[in-house]
């Protein structure tokens, strides 16, 4: 329904500023959950990537689709006109998953979780790439000094690369998986951008489960390892935590502006210094403290730099509307 002009604008206001802190905390609760998700998966300890990504995609889908059926889309949600881009949606996403996962299973937990935030600079560099998109010198600033900020925290381990301990230091292969995972991740999104335009989110939520498990299985005859019943558990529930999350980051970004709940993503840095430190004994470093607050700050400053730009298109578009 739409408001006529003046009509309930008070209730409105009040309607929209707790939608704001409802998706604002259900975006924290989301982070927490997947900040869960990955100490589950490093404190099973190095279990084979693939066998990761098998238990983080199946065992997803149980509270994605318990939430459909709850909310009764269950029926219509694999309904799809593009099941190939589907298909490669969920390929590029798997092998992002298991190299970040590879990470995650041999970096201290703040490193791992910070590096992954050089995804969305890369998302810049590739929508200009490859999308053509007009990239003004803001943004171009903001991702060259969040670059910076990531080569500060990989620093330590990439210093190594000379060295003949380079190959048998597995930091330095976590650094290096982290980093790939993360540009492998951003084209990821670049494609979850183009099925936004017409399919739904549970759709895609979906097909990327169903497409990763059966990817994930795959690599069985690569070296799958028998699981003790404490590590069984663990990947189990990084499944749920990683459907659960899922579910929570969506129904966040229905309730409140993109531009200002994605900002909070960040605040998985601070949960990672604390569980790292509480749960595994890892004292971040200065470097990854230092580098982690200007990828952070570069991340927000391109936010915002979105949302300034889209509040300009807004305004162009009610410009040259013919008037009435």
């Amino acid at each position: 329904m739409t408001a006529k002009p003046g009509q309930a604008v008070v209730a409105s206001d009040h309607a929209v500023g707790h939608n704001t802190l409802t998706g604002i905390t259900l975006k924290i609760v989301s982070v927490t959950v997947f900040v869960g998700m990955s100490t589950c998966i490093k404190a099973a300890g190095t279990v084979p990537a693939g066998q990761i990504v098998f238990f983080r995609s199946f065992f997803a889908i149980f509270p994605i689709i318990a939430f459909l059926a709850f909310t009764g889309k269950l029926g219509t949600a694999f309904s799809t006109k593009r099941p190939l881009n589907h298909i490669a949606r969920g390929v590029v996403g798997v092998c992002a998953m298991g190299l970040g996962f590879f990470a995650l299973t041999r970096l201290p937990l703040p490193e791992a979780i910070t590096l992954n935030y050089a995804q969305p600079l890369l998302v810049v560099v590739f929508s200009s790439i490859f999308l053509g998109e007009a990239i003004r010198v803001y943004r171009w600033s903001a991702v060259a000094i969040g670059l910076v900020g990531v080569l500060i925290i990989s620093w330590p381990e990439l210093t190594l690369l000379s060295s003949d301990e380079a190959l048998d230091d597995q930091e330095v292969l976590g650094v290096i998986a982290a980093l790939v995972a993360a540009a492998i991740s951003a084209v990821a999104m670049l494609l979850v951008r183009n099925l936004v335009q017409s399919e739904r989110t549970a759709t895609i939520v979906l097909w990327f489960s169903v497409t990763a498990s059966v990817m994930a299985l795959l690599s069985l005859p690569f070296g799958w390892q028998a699981l003790t019943p404490l590590q069984a558990a663990l990947l189990v529930a990084a499944g749920f935590c990683g459907g659960l999350g899922q579910i929570l980051m969506t129904s966040a970004y229905r309730h409140a502006e993109a531009s200002v709940v994605a900002p909070f993503e960040y605040t998985s840095m601070i949960l990672g210094v604390v569980v790292g430190y509480l749960v595994f004994g890892d004292v971040a470093t200065l470097n990854m403290l230092v580098g982690g607050l200007i990828v952070v700050a570069a991340g927000i400053f391109i936010i915002w730099r979105e949302r300034q730009l889209g509040l300009e298109r807004t305004r162009t578009r009610k410009a040259t509307l013919p008037q009435g």
